[in-house]
């Protein structure tokens, strides 16, 4: 397969799941803005309206990661695309959508017991609805990812590509490494990446990127004054890690970040 051909198979992938999710962000964040004085009643109306939607995007997200990944086999090994479907679950993260849409209401709540002002309050309770939709939907596609390639036994390794003008470091870094594809792609809120599996079974080695491993190490030396030249395995680490994140599985962060559990979050 052409790498103009696959480039253009991400493009349009990367152009339908982006439309997704800036068509979802609109609506939940539209049904945000409009919830009236933001009590328990508005809570649960909010939830009623968009949850539906939500579940509906996310099955759409599925369908659309399955489709592309048949496409991008399909022309790496021949014969037809023909996406098998994939089954996703409404609580992807192991806690029921109800709960989690409530939690940008908590945050409003939580702003204003702390003395900020309504429109300070809603602000923030509306940067909390944008991450967990935009999660949930990259949630949608990993989930996804991982039914679609762990069927087909002609791929073992894929990798991840990055999307969009910006990309943080985690994910430039990472986007240079291969994976097993039993593993669910990493992820952190907001991440946008998609997945693009290796051809054949044969390893390629941990680094498939050199020279954009070496550009980013010299990206992130430059912002905090310390960073692993050689992308050696062990200060790679010290860069860039795995944690298990109780709802969303495995997350890329860096080793200063940590978690709340469920004690730490407020009205739960």
């Amino acid at each position: 397969m052409s790498e103009a051909t696959q480039a253009a198979l991400d493009a349009r992938y990367a152009q339908v799941t982006g439309a997704l999710r800036q068509r979802l962000l609109a609506f939940v964040t539209a049904a945000f803005t409009q919830s009236g004085s933001y009590r328990d009643a508005d809570a649960e109306a909010f939830i009623d309206q968009v949850l539906p939607v939500v579940l509906g995007v996310q099955q759409q997200m599925g369908a659309v990661t399955d489709a592309y990944l048949a496409q991008t086999l399909a022309t790496m090994f021949g014969g037809a695309a023909a996406p098998a479907g994939v089954e996703l679950a409404d609580d992807l993260r192991g806690t029921p959508p109800e709960t989690v849409y409530r939690r940008p209401f908590v945050t409003v709540w939580t702003a204003l017991s702390q003395g900020k002002d309504m429109t300070s309050a809603v602000r923030e309770g509306q940067n909390r609805l944008t991450s967990i939709a935009s999660t949930d939907l990259q949630l949608a596609r990993t989930h996804a990812t991982r039914q679609a390639l762990g069927r087909d036994g002609r791929v073992r390794f894929y990798r991840r590509v990055l999307r969009g003008s910006f990309n943080c470091a985690l994910c430039t870094i990472a986007s240079t490494q291969r994976y097993h594809k039993e593993r669910l792609m990493p992820i952190h809120p907001g991440c946008d990446c998609g997945v693009r599996p290796l051809a054949g079974d044969a390893n390629p080695g941990q680094v498939i990127n050199p020279r954009l491993l070496e550009a980013a190490h010299n990206a992130v030396a430059k912002g905090t004054g310390e960073s692993d030249r050689g992308g050696r395995l062990p200060d790679y680490r010290d860069i860039i890690i795995d944690r298990q994140h109780g709802e969303l599985g495995t997350l890329m962060a860096l080793r200063r970040h940590e978690f709340t559990g469920p004690q730490d979050i407020p009205g739960q």
